[in-house]
């Protein structure tokens, strides 16, 4: 017979970020091959699965014992130790070995015994004890009750004086506080109790409330209200209209990062005096919720303009020396020290004067009340004030936009100006922090290192930069920025992992020029002659390797009339930098140097021409990509 799963982890609130990490690691649970299906609210974390069985079933189970030129006394004493008679032992090689059968067991009983330890395994950034002292289960927040069933089954276990049950609770103002349920009626017994426990579902409730009230769409906003809430519900706020003089981009954050509201346009791009609220309840029927929003947001409102106009009295300009009181980090000194090393490195980057006034101010608006308030306008705030204070609109935007790109999904600056001082930025961030040996290892990236070089990697190719990594980077750097273009040429772009060796492997000259040749490699991959030739070119490499040969020069008037200087003429007729479509092109004479000509000929002589032929013909294509590396029909790698 066949039985349902359920188990909910009840809890006090769960920080919302946390709590798709918890359920990944939860649908990983061994649950008899059952399916796992797992979501959440911010109280409780569910595991559900169909078709366990009642009992597992009985086997066999085989156990090595000692030599069987030990004797007969060593037997023995295995067969007493295994609770079994010598003469059920059987001989298998050189060993004596026990066949033991294993009965089933209920299914209940092993998950009582399992589950504990795979609930308080779950890993978080951060835990917390709250019984029983330091010696008492650790969780990310307490559990307040647990159901655990099998079938109609209770699973019995505790944690941390928490025993399970088949009760669990509504919501907390619009559900019962004890409700029973079994596996199939638990999540219809949760939506009676205003409980939404799809997550799926509460994200689409509240993406279609907001749009229809117009809410501008932010996904991550969104993902943070699905798990913040159990029963949404979205109303629209107002607010004096007098505060759209302040930028959007204020506006914005207050609202999105301080209230959780979402912000709503009259036009793209233009504010209106609104703004839409989720609630965890069904609505706001007299509208108390409404003003009570709207007074906090006031509030808010009113702290933005007065940063605004206190940090106005300040030029950025006149904030350069006060960087100097701002550590950036302790082994690499100030942000005034740092601003120094970007300048200088801006210079040799060739920008202009815009790119080093605008490298000169980047960081100024570290020491504004409004970036003390609203950490994470930094660099915005610094090009809104630098426009507001009378800056060229270059310096202004380059300022803006110079921590861009965040990730790989954003959009590097969007001018030259701006694409130099953000290169600058993160360049000097990578070669300090490697130089003091704050290097990334394993997840731990206090600095957002792997951010910064994906940045450096992503501008570079996406600007198209005239500028050799060798000359940016050094040694271990230069390592750990390949590893970050593989990744990003990889899993950002879509080439083939074998393409990307290739290419790399032939060398790393400007990060356009390897995503000219990676573009040429994948446009030609797909043609009758690519991968022949492909193989051929491996087995040229190999030819070479095993006779030792280091290269040699070409004597025309030993080369073998026919395939041999039908070859020689094609190839040299390529021009070094010929398209890889022409180089493609050469597969019917190497197929047929190959059917006819024995390269390792007796005559010495003969010999080293022809290895000399390869060696060159190798050089010359080996600059487009190492063609070793890619992975043939037939080939595992």
């Amino acid at each position: 017979m066949s039985l349902d799963f359920l188990l909910e982890i009840g809890t006090e609130e769960i920080p919302h970020w946390m709590i798709p990490s918890a359920l990944d690691q939860l649908s990983k649970l061994d649950l008899f091959g059952a399916k796992v299906n797992v979501d959440a609210t911010p109280r409780r974390l569910v595991v559900w699965a169909a078709g366990l069985p009642e009992r597992t079933p009985d086997s066999e189970q085989v156990v090595k014992g000692p030599p069987v030129t030990s004797g007969d006394k060593a037997a023995e004493g295995f067969a007493k130790k295994q609770g079994a008679d010598v003469s059920t032992l059987r001989k298998a090689g050189n060993y004596y070995e026990l066949v033991k059968r294993v009965e089933g067991r209920a299914v209940c009983d092993i998950l009582a015994e399992t589950l504990p330890a795979a609930i308080l395994g779950i890993q978080w950034p951060k835990t917390m004890f709250w019984t029983g002292g330091k010696n008492s289960p650790r969780f990310i927040r307490p559990i307040r009750w647990m159901v655990a069933m099998l079938g109609d089954q209770v699973i019995p276990f505790e944690i941390a004086g928490v025993k399970t049950g088949n009760l669990t609770r509504g919501h907390r103002r619009m559900g019962q506080p004890t409700i029973s349920v079994t596996p199939h009626n638990f999540e219809a017994e949760l939506r009676k109790n205003g409980v939404i426990l799809s997550s799926n579902e509460r994200r689409e409730k509240i993406a279609a409330d907001i749009t229809a009230l117009g809410a501008k769409p932010d996904a991550e906003l969104l993902e943070t209200l699905t798990f913040i809430t159990e029963l949404p519900s979205a109303i629209r706020g107002d607010f004096n209209p007098d505060y759209l003089a302040l930028p959007a981009e204020v506006l914005t954050e207050v609202m999105r990062y301080h209230q959780k509201y979402f912000a709503v346009e009259s036009a793209p791009g233009k504010l209106a005096p609104h703004f839409v609220a989720v609630l965890n309840t069904s609505g706001d029927p007299d509208g108390l919720v409404k003003q009570g929003n709207e007074r906090v947001l006031r509030a808010r409102f009113n702290d933005a303009r007065f940063f605004w106009d206190v940090d106005q009295a300040h030029p950025l300009g006149d904030r350069v020396e006060d960087l100097a009181k701002v550590t950036f980090q302790a082994k690499l000194g100030s942000y005034k020290e740092k601003t120094d090393r970007t300048v200088a490195l801006v210079k040799e980057l060739g920008g202009d004067a815009h790119a080093q006034r605008a490298a000169l101010l980047a960081k100024c608006d570290l020491t504004t009340e409004m970036v003390k308030e609203f950490t994470d306008l930094q660099g915005v705030i610094g090009g809104l004030y630098a426009r507001a204070q009378g800056e060229h609109e270059e310096v202004a935007k380059a300022i803006y936009e110079h921590y861009q790109p965040l990730s790989m999904d954003d959009t590097i600056p969007s001018t030259r100006t701006g694409q130099i001082v953000a290169l600058a930025d993160k360049l000097d961030t990578l070669r300090g922090c490697f130089n003091v040996g704050l290097i990334p290892s394993g997840s731990k990236d206090p600095f957002a290192l792997r951010r910064a070089a994906q940045g450096v990697v992503k501008i570079l190719v996406e600007a198209k930069f005239d500028l050799k990594l060798d000359a940016l980077t050094s040694g271990a750097l230069y390592d750990f920025m390949l590893e970050r273009i593989q990744h990003y040429f990889r899993e950002v772009r879509g080439y083939k992992y074998d393409e990307v060796n290739a290419v790399l492997k032939a060398g790393v000259t400007t990060l356009a020029d390897v995503e000219a040749r990676l573009a040429a490699v994948a446009r030609v991959r797909p043609t009758p002659n690519f991968e022949p030739l492909a193989a051929s070119f491996k087995r040229i490499n190999n030819i070479l390797k095993q006779a030792n040969f280091s290269g040699g020069t070409v004597d025309a008037k030993l080369l073998e009339a026919g395939p041999e200087q039908d070859l020689y003429a094609a190839y040299r007729a390529l021009a070094e930098d010929a398209p890889l479509e022409q180089v493609a092109n050469l597969r019917p004479q190497v197929d047929q140097y190959f059917d006819d000509i024995m390269v390792n000929a007796p005559d010495e002589k003969v010999r080293f021409n022809r290895l000399s032929m390869l060696s060159d013909m190798l050089r010359k294509f080996s600059t487009i990509a190492d063609f070793s590396e890619i992975v043939t029909s037939g080939e595992q790698k």
